[in-house]
């Protein structure tokens, strides 16, 4: 890749229901890097060059419906185990047993909930913008205010009618801020890969077969597995759909040691502020 001191390899994984793009770099202990909506590995760019110029073998796919992954079209084909099992299988490939996990947005709520099921396998944990679920449903109204556009995900069509129209201009306005064409790299660079046939419907398909609308009216916390291992929350001052408090909250829900750290930054956070993801994440994981 133009720009990278290291060199990033990018190969086939078939898990046996869809075949992922894997991208890897670097040799020396395993860091598993979960990238969110709507991205794909590239989002990790700046930290598989750090990570793996310090002595780590990055792994970093693009999970199914983003990237050059597989896009089922149906929406039963994203639920959580299905996708927990696509990151199974990623890491069977690559000879992973044991191994830290970053998550950023649906990347995050993913290296959760694999730590949740199968936490032999976790090391250590880092989120970036999304803290555990029960944390979010703590953190009250205020956050389902920045989560509106979950609800309105739910309506199959209707976001893939209106996100595109006028040069994705809605979509400009609610993701970027209102960028114009060409104003921001990487607001084209998500542009670009969703406006791939049946690329849009697949990134929203992981909120319409993962989220519920009535998790919008039940007041009452759900039940809340518990994270043993190191944990590392990361939230950033100018995240527009996810707030300080859910990820905050989060250190409730760790028996492990539990660290919080906020900067400054948009919510796509390893993009945004990648010189501080990149310094925190070296100081967290154990060295290689």
């Amino acid at each position: 890749m133009p720009g990278m001191t290291v060199d990033i390899i990018q190969r086939p994984v078939d898990t046996g229901d869809v075949r992922l793009n894997v991208a890897t770099a670097g040799d020396g202990p395993p860091v598993l890097l979960l990238h969110g909506f709507p991205d794909s590995w590239l989002v990790w760019r700046y930290q598989i060059e750090a990570l793996a110029t310090a002595g780590y073998r990055v792994v970093a796919p693009d999970l199914r419906g983003f990237g050059e992954s597989d896009r089922p079209a149906e929406v039963a084909g994203y639920t959580v185990d299905k996708l927990l099992g696509d990151v199974l299988a990623v890491c069977a490939d690559a000879g992973i047993t044991r191994t830290p996990v970053v998550g950023h947005d649906w990347g995050a709520s993913l290296a959760w909930q694999l730590t949740f099921h199968r936490p032999e396998l976790v090391e250590r944990l880092a989120v970036l913008s999304v803290g555990h679920y029960a944390a979010g449903v703590a953190a009250g109204w205020e956050q389902r205010r920045l989560s509106w556009y979950m609800l309105w995900f739910q309506f199959p069509g209707v976001a893939e009618a209106v996100f595109p129209a006028q040069d994705w201009r809605l979509y400009r306005e609610w993701a970027w801020g209102g960028a114009g064409p060409g104003e921001h790299p990487e607001c084209e660079r998500q542009i670009a890969d969703l406006s791939r046939p049946g690329a849009l419907t697949a990134a929203l398909n992981w909120y319409r077969a993962n989220i519920k609308p009535e998790r919008y009216v039940v007041p009452e916390l759900p039940a809340a597995p518990r994270v043993r291992c190191p944990t590392l929350g990361i939230w950033s001052s100018g995240d527009e759909f996810l707030g300080e408090a859910q990820m905050r909250g989060s250190g409730g829900y760790v028996d492990g040691p539990w660290r919080y750290e906020r900067v400054d930054g948009g919510h796509w956070i390893p993009t945004s502020a990648p010189e501080a993801v990149n310094r925190l994440l070296l100081e967290f994981l154990p060295a290689p």
